[in-house]
C-alpha cells in the first residue's frame, strides 16, 4: 500500500539512525497520520479523511473547502 496522501502528497522520509558509535542504520520517517471525520455544511454530511496532525491543525483553522482550495484539490476527490 502506497502510504502517499491523497490530499497533500505527503510521502516518508528516508534517513539514518546514528549511534555513539556512529555506526548507520538506514531508516524511514513516517508522517503523523490520523483518521479523521470532518464535517462539510455545503453537503449536510461528514467526510471521513486520512490527513497528517498539522492538516488537521490547518484544517480546523481555515475549514476544509479553503484547505483544499490550496491544494488545488476539489471536495468531490474525497467522497
Amino acid at each position: 500500500m502506497a502510504s502517499k496522501r491523497k490530499i497533500t502528497n505527503v510521502k516518508p522520509m528516508f534517513g539514518q539512525s546514528r549511534s555513539k558509535a556512529f555506526n548507520t542504520v538506514k531508516r524511514k520517517f513516517a508522517p503523523n497520520l490520523q483518521s479523521k471525520r470532518i464535517y462539510v455544511p455545503d453537503i449536510d454530511r461528514f467526510v471521513k479523511v486520512r490527513v497528517t496532525a498539522k492538516e488537521i491543525k490547518t484544517i480546523d483553522r481555515i475549514g476544509l473547502r479553503t484547505f483544499l482550495k490550496r491544494q488545488g484539490k476539489k471536495l468531490e476527490s474525497l467522497l
